[in-house]
């Protein structure tokens, strides 16, 4: 995707000020595009709001990008060669050794652990890639599967990275807050599994990895929760204000045997919280660059919706149901109403109960149905990020001419589209 102007374009703010003009711009673009359903749209100009806002979220600290999310690889590239962005935060090996090479990057940090003895073999044996790409640890077990894969003396030196546990822990372990990620919680934890991986032949010691979730990933502001949103609001500065001081001595122990290049923390809905913590070098984002409708629910930061995608209308049931081709574009997390896609243009259209978003099909209900027919599309907005191009092989770029309309500029393939399917 060419790097656009970061110049704010007017027009940008139409998704927040006047959304019904929005939407219509992005279905007449769409159209005059001749863009099939699924019609998956980036809109550059949100997508440029978003950069922005995130940047000035980060307070200066670098942003990683976390690829689960976009999966779009000529966006990647686009934000990376970007003042405040550095490195990649990636979800599988094979794609984080595609990053790698492909896109010549020199910083990719693997988000997970992994046990694929597979991509583990293809790794060890690119020695560009190794040399690029750090592998994710939080117990020697996972040193032990390196070793089983190729032994050290048959390989180069593997980058690792700690992964810190971030959740809130309280009445001394019994309430657990936040993700069930890392067994490594305690600075003493930390220490001991660094000293385990310096002393081992094969490894180099080079970062630390942890996700405040409750902090991140929970929002703060949904609507009609007020007493929920203050209990949660209260339980994330205690969080922020605990894992400070533990991040921060968990550092501080592992660098009495290593030299560290990096420490990332954090996500979108947390930058500006973890951009306080002294010890934290980068901040991870991911979902704040596209704008899903999860992230509504915050009270300190709004995303522009900078993508979406458009399905048909085939069918009527009955006056006031239209069903369109599609749908089931579900997000990570407990299976609940906020993981569905969330319909936004025409305004007032909602699922049924009983069938809510389907695989093939999804029905819905309300006033606008009436003004729709067969053929004609719906706007709706994904949920996180990732789950989008997981189901197209193409994203349209949406920009504006001259005097503010928007127009297809340009098509680029999503992971999907160029064959990749990692996870």
């Amino acid at each position: 995707m060419p790097n656009p102007s970061e110049a704010p374009n007017p027009s940008d703010e139409l998704w927040q000020s006047d959304p019904e003009t929005y939407w219509r711009g992005i279905d007449a673009a769409a159209r005059a595009a001749r863009l099939d359903s699924p019609a998956l749209i980036i809109d550059r100009g949100a997508l440029e709001h978003n950069i922005a806002d995130l940047r000035r979220r980060a307070g200066g600290v670098p942003i990683r990008v976390a690829s689960k999310s976009l999966r779009v690889r000529s966006v990647i590239g686009d934000i990376l060669g970007r003042e405040g962005f550095a490195g990649v935060l990636a979800y599988s090996v094979d794609e984080a050794r595609w990053l790698a090479t492909e896109l010549e990057l020199p910083d990719v940090l693997m988000g997970y652990p992994t046990t694929s003895r597979g991509a583990i073999g293809r790794l060890l044996a690119d020695d560009v890639a190794r040399e690029r790409v750090t592998l994710l640890v939080d117990s020697t077990e996972h040193l032990d599967l390196i070793d089983s894969v190729t032994p050290p003396g048959q390989r180069g030196t593997v980058r690792i990275a700690i992964d810190l546990d971030a959740s809130l822990r309280l009445a001394f372990g019994l309430v657990h807050i936040g993700v069930r990620r890392s067994p490594v919680h305690r600075p003493t934890d930390a220490e001991a599994l660094a000293r385990a991986i310096v002393e081992r032949p094969g490894f180099a010691l080079v970062g630390v990895m942890s996700y405040e979730a409750q902090v991140a990933g929970v929002g703060n502001q949904v609507v009609g929760a007020r007493l929920k949103n203050r209990v949660v609001s209260a339980m994330q500065d205690r969080s922020m204000a605990e894992l400070r001081t533990r991040r921060g001595a968990a550092v501080e122990a592992i660098s009495r045997h290593a030299k560290l290049e990096f420490v990332n923390a954090g996500g979108t809905g947390s930058l500006e919280a973890t951009a306080r913590d002294s010890s934290v070098t980068d901040i991870a984002a991911g979902s704040g660059f596209f704008g899903g409708h999860l992230f509504d629910n915050y009270a300190h930061f709004r995303p522009a919706p900078a993508m979406a995608f458009g399905l048909d209308v085939v069918r009527r049931p009955t006056p006031n149901i239209i069903t369109c081709l599609g749908g089931g574009w579900i997000a990570s997390g407990p299976a609940a109403p906020d993981r569905l896609p969330k319909p936004a243009w025409p305004q007032g259209l909602s699922y049924l109960g009983t069938e809510a978003a389907g695989e093939v099909q999804t029905p819905l209900r309300g006033e606008a149905a009436h003004g729709r027919n067969v053929g004609d599309r719906v706007w709706f907005r994904h949920t996180k990020s990732g789950e989008a191009a997981e189901h197209v092989n193409e994203v349209a770029v949406i920009d504006r001419d001259a005097d503010g309309g928007p127009r297809v500029v340009d098509v680029v393939p999503t992971y999907r589209g160029e064959g990749k399917s990692f996870l």
